[in-house]
């Protein structure tokens, strides 16, 4: 037998590619691994099987009040603001007025929150769709800066659907209070009842933390004191304030061991609450259309 022929018949070949002679093992099976199924643990390699199983193992963090930790806090966030800009974009690019007049547009028309149309019509999607519509690129912008500020330490503590979760209800909040307490035909759109919501959702956090809660507070006591300016939605704000803190509320204080429960348990009370609220109204209204 020839030197070459002893060695092929005793050089260990790579479990995954038996074409391949190696003589490095795996630290964990032992099994041996060619250099291109090598993978570096914290003592020499592993083969891919045995790195797949141990993060398999390993728990990922868990988030302050429930659910896995995100990796990239604010990705939600984004999503958000680009779903606003992207309305926007459109009702400007599809209105007669352009920039300056994108209230005129199909699309605004077909998702503004006007309680009478809501009635009468059915277009129940409206409670939520406004939240989506700004008057405005100075309207816009404050927004986005809010959400932007807000939004990713929230994500990040809440983690995605929670996070998610406060912002929608809170936005369905400020459009239930304008359907239940505002003038059957006006009309009001904008994101700020989500943004108020957060609000809420950070003082709240701020206070379970034991955190000096001053400087928010008074942010908030001067965004409202612009609510009451003319053209903006006083209810729209409380309502998403009063929502969003509610959700918020929830997340943060459910106990431990049923929290998830008891959060889910909670938004569909809420919502309940709110649906029902909102048939009743509707009946209120429907005399007003004759």
């Amino acid at each position: 037998m020839s030197t070459d022929q002893a060695r092929a018949a005793v050089a260990p070949r790579c479990y995954r590619h038996p074409d391949r002679e190696t003589w490095v093992s795996c630290t964990r099976c032992e099994r041996p691994i060619c250099p291109e199924c090598l993978r570096p643990a914290s003592v020499g390699f592993q083969c891919p099987d045995c790195v797949k199983q141990g993060n398999a193992t390993v728990r990922r963090p868990t988030a302050p009040y429930g659910g896995q930790a995100v990796a990239r806090a604010g990705v939600v966030s984004l999503v958000l603001g680009l779903l606003n800009v992207v309305a926007f974009v459109v009702t400007v690019a599809t209105a007669p007025g352009g920039l300056s007049g994108n209230t005129n547009s199909r699309l605004f028309d077909e998702l503004e929150l006007v309680p009478l149309r809501v009635a009468v019509d059915g277009e129940y999607w409206r409670l939520i769709g406004s939240a989506f519509l700004h008057i405005g690129l100075l309207h816009l912008a404050g927004n986005m800066l809010s959400l932007a500020i807000v939004g990713p330490a929230l994500e990040r503590l809440f983690g995605w659907w929670r996070f998610l979760a406060i912002y929608l209800v809170a936005a369905l909040g400020g459009s239930v209070a304008v359907y239940l307490f505002g003038s059957p035909f006006g009309a009001v759109a904008g994101a700020s009842a989500a943004i108020y919501g957060l609000f809420a959702a950070t003082l709240i956090v701020v206070r379970k933390l034991g955190l000096d809660a001053r400087f928010m507070v008074l942010a908030v006591a001067l965004n409202f004191a612009v609510s009451f300016a003319p053209g903006i939605s006083l209810l729209g704000h409380l309502g998403g304030f009063l929502a969003g803190g509610l959700v918020a509320l929830a997340m943060v204080y459910a106990p431990k061991r049923s929290r998830t429960s008891l959060q889910i348990l909670a938004i569909g009370v809420l919502l309940a609450t709110m649906v029902s609220l909102v048939l009743i109204r509707t009946d209120m209204l429907l005399p007003l259309a004759g």
